[in-house]
Parts: C-alpha cells; structure tokens; sequence
C-alpha cells in the first residue's frame, strides 16, 4: 500500500477523495500555513521543508496504522453500526441486516436471491428495492475501506480495498 503526498492546502479536494476512498495520505504542509487536523488513522502532516528522514518516518507511521485498519475485525453492533478499526458508521436497519449476511459469508460470493430470503424472510421485495439499498450500502463502507462488489451472474462480494 502506497502513502499519497500530497500538498497543503493547494490539494484540499484531491484529499477529500482520498479520505473517502481509504487511502493513506501525508500532506505536505506549506510554510505559514495552518495545517489541517488530520481526519482520521491514514493521514499525517509534515511542514516543508523537511528532511528525507523525517517524511520517511511520517510514511512509515502511517503504514503501520493502516497495516492495524486493515487486519481490523469487521461486525455489526447491537446498535446495527458497522465497526471496523476506527471505523464506527451508523446504518439503516435493512442496510445493517444485508451487510451483517455479507460480513457472515466473508469471502464468499453470496446470490442476489440469497441476500434477499436472509434481509427478508417471509417477502423478498423485487431486485430495485436491494439495488437501492446496496447503492446506499456501498458509498458508507466505503468510509471504512470496504467495497461490495458484483460477481457477474453470480452475486455480491464484500472486500477490503
């Protein structure tokens, strides 16, 4: 895993993306310049200039915390929230019950038909109703470093990124 440098503030939007992403980060903090609080374990700042072994340090600082977020243990709560690392991301009630069933079948790939007898039992809705919640689904573990991905033909899979 790479740690992105990037300057700061000239590169403000591209850090946002990257936090949202997951993505290990360092950012090259200007002289004169208030540095940002960092938003969460993968980011660090160094103010410019600095020696090579100072930004070493921070990198490698950086690398172990994400090696942490990584190995992190993914569960739902009893408060229907996804816990992973640092990570703590409230869910909707229907969201929680689709994750929990993946985060069940971890590295498996899990039906569509499958999902939908586990979230609703007695009912399955039709497939726009879990495409919609698996579209809201992705974007919030997304936060956590999280992706559910579609197996073509075959169905969903939850993986780190």
């Amino acid at each position: 895993m790479d740690v992105e440098l990037l300057h700061w503030p000239g590169e403000r939007q591209r850090r946002e993306r990257l936090r949202a992403n997951g993505r290990p980060r360092l950012l090259l903090v200007e002289h004169g310049v208030e540095p940002p609080t960092p938003s969460d374990l993968l980011e660090d700042w160094i103010r410019v200039p600095a020696a090579r072994s100072d930004v070493r340090a921070r990198i490698d600082g950086i690398l172990r915390r994400a090696e942490f977020t990584a190995d992190a243990e993914i569960s739902i709560d009893d408060t229907g929230s996804l816990r992973t690392g640092p990570h703590r991301i409230p869910l909707p009630p229907v969201e929680a019950r689709i994750l929990a069933e993946l985060i069940d079948q971890q590295g498996k790939v899990v039906s569509r038909a499958a999902l939908a007898a586990t979230v609703w039992p007695n009912d399955a809705p039709d497939r726009n109703v879990l495409d919609v919640h698996l579209v809201r689904l992705r974007r919030r573990v997304a936060e956590a470093g999280l992706q559910i991905r579609t197996i073509r033909s075959r169905g969903l899979l939850l993986e780190r990124t």
